[in-house]
């Protein structure tokens, strides 16, 4: 199968995430990948009855979800309801019971490692926020960006403009350009959170999975990482798993609510928080 490339309408049009590499081969960013991920149907991401099962705690029951291309998700819903157990699914950290899930129509997910998929183009950024403290904003981004490189490569190679200017981009993009050259660890608790989504934008990916994005954040950081979003709805597919409800209302365009393991409602926020039965379960507590 050729190189990776993202076949669909992320913006509803016809715009393909691609680029050439000198050898003529397709790349996702700056690293070759196998496979094309196929979303002419218009959705990126496929779960179906997804179920899993910890010592007969059933985390998962039968989950079904679609993502669209360039979507701009929300998933809420109780502790316990599936949220991250969903993300480690997707990611290839935890093997689901039964099931199957699928980047595009033809990446079977399950088939692969956890490194495989992250090559592949799904990102997930955790909630507590990981990034190389002794290093500066602009070395976390290099070493992002040269993580999938080879070790040997990555020792030797120096950075092409177009690679620093890659890195600036994002360093603009994601509100740290004037903090290039601090110090990681001397960031405010919202730039690590900031400095960790661009670690991933860096590598380009198709999908991003945010858990908690803004938990300890001041509300201007909140306001600022809504504005981020929202911008990266389109040229990305984001999955946002978020208890701040604030912050949900201020990006959702579709909401999906998780309860035992399944979905217990979804659409647009105002009907989600209309529903009886989230109100119930969710919203009312």
């Amino acid at each position: 199968m050729s190189p990776t490339e993202v076949i669909g309408h992320a913006d509803h049009g016809g715009r393909s995430i691609r680029d050439e590499g000198a050898d003529g081969s397709a790349s996702f960013g700056h690293v070759a990948l196998p496979g094309v991920v196929d979303t002419q149907k218009g959705d990126i991401l496929y779960l179906e009855d997804i179920s899993v099962s910890f010592d007969g705690f059933k985390a998962l029951n039968d989950l079904s979800l679609n993502i669209a291309l360039g979507e701009l998700r929300c998933i809420i819903g109780p502790n316990g309801a599936g949220k991250t157990t969903m993300m480690d699914v997707i990611t290839g950290k935890t093997r689901p019971d039964s099931g199957s899930a699928f980047f595009g129509q033809t990446i079977d997910l399950l088939r692969m490692t956890e490194p495989e998929i992250a090559h592949a183009g799904i990102g997930r950024k955790f909630q507590k926020p990981t990034v190389f403290e002794k290093h500066s904003v602009f070395e976390n981004l290099e070493l992002a960006m040269k993580a999938r490189k080879d070790p040997f490569w990555t020792l030797r190679a120096k950075l092409t403009s177009a690679q620093r200017d890659a890195i600036g981009s994002v360093g603009e993009r994601i509100g740290l350009a004037n903090e290039m050259e601090r110090e990681a660890g001397l960031l405010s608790h919202g730039q690590k959170q900031w400095l960790e989504i661009g670690m991933l934008l860096i590598q380009e990916p198709a999908v991003l999975l945010l858990d908690e994005p803004v938990a300890g954040m001041t509300d201007a950081e909140t306001d600022r990482t809504a504005d981020l979003f929202l911008e990266l709805a389109g040229e990305h597919t984001l999955i946002v798993v978020e208890h701040d409800m604030d912050f949900v209302n201020k990006i959702a365009r579709t909401v999906t609510v998780l309860h035992e393991g399944s979905v217990l409602a979804e659409g647009p926020m105002q009907d989600v928080q209309n529903d009886p039965r989230v109100i119930e379960v969710y919203l009312g507590r």
